[in-house]
């Protein structure tokens, strides 16, 4: 059992640090088999960040959504995990993703999971932010969760759709409520 971790990076490199660092535990655990950083941005940074951090690196010219499909495209493994810079894993994610792997194989019905929002402590905490919160709260999981997917269902839902603006709002209704599980690991996001 191995993953695959698909970032867009989109030139922005300390978020794309911050992500990196709560993903080593699951290099050294072995649970991460490649972390792919994908830049729409011709940024030389994030390929250097890349070399030092022995992630795969790729460039690409077009939007977020073709950045996820290159990645998905590029990936090794059977699962696929895609998360957006900055988007950081409490700790235990280790061991809920192996867990959530092993029963969807083991089920033979494919679901995929999204990890608990959870606002990112340092975030200012305004009533917009509050506003948003509760709109997320009714609105369901946002792609900003991460998205842990058998590359297997992902391509039988077509993937992200190169050259569309929601190609990840669109993967996640293609789920549904009973294709997606909601993961007790919270990811800590950014508020933006």
């Amino acid at each position: 059992m191995s993953l695959s971790v698909i970032i867009p990076t989109l030139g922005e490199e300390q978020p794309v640090v911050a992500t990196l660092a709560a993903l080593v535990p699951g290099a050294a655990a072995g649970l991460i088999r490649e972390v792919l950083l994908v830049d729409t941005s011709q940024s030389d940074a994030i390929a250097h960040i890349a070399d030092v951090a022995g992630c795969n690196f790729l460039a690409i010219k077009g939007a977020r959504a073709d950045a996820l499909a290159a990645g998905a495209g590029a990936a090794r493994s059977d699962w696929l995990m895609f998360l957006h810079p900055g988007a950081v894993l409490d700790t235990g994610w280790i061991d809920e993703t192996a867990q959530f792997i092993q029963s969807v194989a083991t089920s033979g019905r494919p679901r995929a999971g999204i990890f608990r929002y959870a606002r990112a402590p340092y975030s200012e905490n305004s009533l917009r932010q509050t506003l948003r919160s509760v709109g997320r709260a009714l609105s369901g999981p946002s792609a900003d969760q991460g998205l842990l997917i058998a590359r297997s269902h992902y391509e039988r839902l077509g993937g992200h759709a190169r050259g569309t603006r929601r190609a990840e709002a669109r993967l996640l209704s293609h789920l549904g409520r009973s294709g997606r599980a909601l993961l007790r690991t919270r990811i800590y996001v950014a508020a933006g």
